[in-house]
């Protein structure tokens, strides 16, 4: 199980993209030459692993990913409370998290502030066209640090095929969910375990596409619209007839008016 879309949403706009402890803001906007940064963390209060923080073999393993068992913090404090579990218990955390999205509602009902949360696209940011995938090391990028996940397919005809592709779609969701917390070595056996996938696909068939795109989210508890980036995905069959074939001709001409534009801007 992992995280829905929807407790993300709930968990990030009651907490108004503010730390529970520090109240500082957790989503860095894009510079002029590099993508916005998400700082914040969606952290478990009771840990699913057996030598986790606050661990605890009565807790049911579906309850594990919902929005009571989550709280939203920086890094600084996601590594405070998990290193320091006895300080930082169960109550003591749902404490924190409760006091917190009080906090946020009286703040933005003081200030007459009652829209919706939804998200909203904007259409500069939806990709024109979606990138073939060639290594998990591009894959493992376009997972990281996302909010939420875009995955599609083509008509699968087997049991194989949908073993095979269902296997791949959820060990790159699985990957991406805990894409925050890797270290270095981690991360390189990541990169290698979905190289190994992508071409576990291709020997059957299919081609990884995908990108990013950037939307906002809004209303909700949360003073101002925040960044909810989303990883896009679709396997294609190789003679799918939705795939370009790019010529080098043809990807110079677009590297060259992509240059351009960007000397213009």
């Amino acid at each position: 199980m992992s995280i829905t879309d929807r407790t993300r949403k709930l968990l990030w706009g009651r907490s108004g993209n503010r730390c529970a402890i520090c109240k500082n803001e957790l989503v860095v906007d894009s510079t002029q030459f590099d993508r916005e940064s998400i700082v914040g963390e969606e952290c478990h209060i009771v840990s699913s692993r057996l030598k986790g923080p606050r661990f605890d073999s009565r807790f049911p393993a579906t309850a594990i990913d919902t929005y009571e068992n989550l709280v939203l913090l920086c890094r600084t404090h996601h590594k405070q409370i998990d290193d320091q579990s006895e300080t930082f218990s169960v109550d003591i955390l749902k404490k924190i998290k409760s006091d917190h999205e009080a906090w946020v509602s009286e703040k933005l009902a003081n200030e007459g502030i009652s829209d919706p949360l939804r998200v909203r696209r904007i259409a500069e940011n939806i990709p024109q066209y979606l990138e073939k995938f060639t290594t998990g090391k591009q894959l493992l990028e376009l997972v990281t640090n996302v909010m939420a996940y875009s995955f599609d397919h083509d008509e699968l005809h087997s049991e194989q095929e949908a073993e095979l592709v269902g296997c791949f779609l959820q060990n790159l969701q699985d990957w991406g969910e805990i894409s925050r917390e890797l270290d270095a070595g981690e991360r390189v056996h990541a990169a290698y375990s979905l190289s190994h996938m992508l071409s576990e696909l291709e020997q059957n068939g299919f081609i990884a596409f995908g990108g990013r795109e950037v939307r906002m989210l809004e209303g909700g508890a949360q003073e101002e619209p925040s960044s909810w980036p989303i990883a896009i995905l679709c396997v294609l069959r190789i003679d799918n007839n939705q795939i370009i074939q790019v010529t080098m001709e043809d990807a110079e001409v677009m590297i060259n008016q992509t240059s351009n534009k960007k000397k213009h801007d």
